[in-house]
């Protein structure tokens, strides 16, 4: 069955989406690997089913390829689009090659995600480094210049830092990712306030002037800046799961509340555990996402029940970095 969804005034087009009479839905990937209803019914084992919430119409999650999942998708249908690509480092779920090779399917995916982009969206491209013989290769410089040959506008270089990772012995430990935040127009969505953070200074008047006396800040606090700091999710983090390089929601909210208006959509085509789609629905946005790892889109819909029911547990946005040199690590 092909069904449509409307938001934000525009049909978004979903295809290959089953729908059972018991009321859940599974997608094509569930389908063609032996997963579905009519599959269960001739094997002993049926397997694992993914399944999604009946009356929950904001989540478009599948076990696809991401080229695969978005040619259905009609042109100019996402408002945001944000997402981790692989690094291109050897990791479990992704596939080593040669940093030309790397670059050639990262530019197929991005044209894809160029043509989704709504003209007022943005696309929010977030990744490390490559390493090769001991060599850095910043990705974000490597990639930067094929979002320029798609007329993509720089908007921040947002810098991601965290305390936790691999410690090395012959350079300095990375401590930092980056984001891309691109545009595809000058007239794109941005929202401030729901990002600011507390100004150091909170009270501060003017103290001469035709202003003197008043607040010299916004009583909502300031702008975060381009150097954001969150905790990566390690093995102590309340988001942890199996994914080794996991989306912290935190990080990715502060970009759907600032990018995108309620009932917007969100797109992640390197979903993971759908990190991305959580940040969309916590926030009242519509989340679209895929990803070639099956345990991964798993554990993604069971993410999203346990949302639905009340029961996920992540990270706040606005709780700080844990201080050991505060009582509680400033927590309360």
């Amino acid at each position: 069955m092909k069904t449509r969804m409307r938001s934000s005034g525009q049909a978004l087009y979903q295809a290959d989406l089953l729908a059972p009479s018991d009321g859940t839905f599974i997608g094509r990937a569930a389908r063609q690997h032996g997963t579905g209803p009519a599959a269960s019914e001739s094997r002993s084992d049926p397997g694992p089913v993914v399944k999604r919430l009946q009356t929950d119409h904001a989540a478009i999650m599948d076990c696809r390829d991401n080229l695969a999942f978005m040619q259905p998708l009609l042109s100019e249908s996402m408002n945001l689009i944000v997402t981790s690509p692989p690094y291109n480092i050897g990791k479990s779920y992704e596939n080593r090659s040669t940093l030309a090779d790397y670059v050639k399917a990262q530019t197929q995916v991005i044209s894809e995600c160029v043509r989704l982009l709504s003209p007022s969206g943005s696309l929010c491209w977030q990744t490390g480094n490559h390493v090769s013989r001991g060599e850095i290769f910043p990705l974000d410089m490597v990639l930067y210049p094929v979002f320029q040959e798609f007329g993509l506008k720089l908007r921040n270089r947002i810098i991601w830092h965290f305390e936790h990772g691999l410690h090395c012995t012959k350079r300095l430990s990375g401590r930092y990712e980056t984001i891309l935040w691109l545009t595809k127009s000058d007239d794109y969505t941005f929202i401030l306030d729901p990002i600011r953070v507390p100004s150091k200074y909170p009270g501060k008047k003017h103290f001469k002037g035709p202003k003197a006396g008043q607040l010299s800040c916004n009583p909502l606090g300031k702008n975060p800046g381009d150097v954001w700091i969150f905790p990566n999710v390690k093995s102590n983090h309340v988001e942890k799961t199996s994914h080794p390089c996991q989306f912290p929601v935190e990080l990715v909210e502060r970009l759907v509340v600032s990018l995108t208006k309620p009932g917007d959509t969100v797109f992640d085509p390197y979903m993971g555990v759908g990190s991305s789609v959580i940040a969309a629905l916590k926030n009242g946005r519509i989340g679209y996402g895929c990803d070639v790892v099956p345990e991964f889109v798993d554990i993604a819909w069971e993410r999203i029940h346990q949302l639905r029911a009340g029961t996920l547990q992540t990270r706040p946005m606005d709780r700080p970095v844990y201080d050991p040199g505060k009582p509680y690590g400033g927590h309360r």
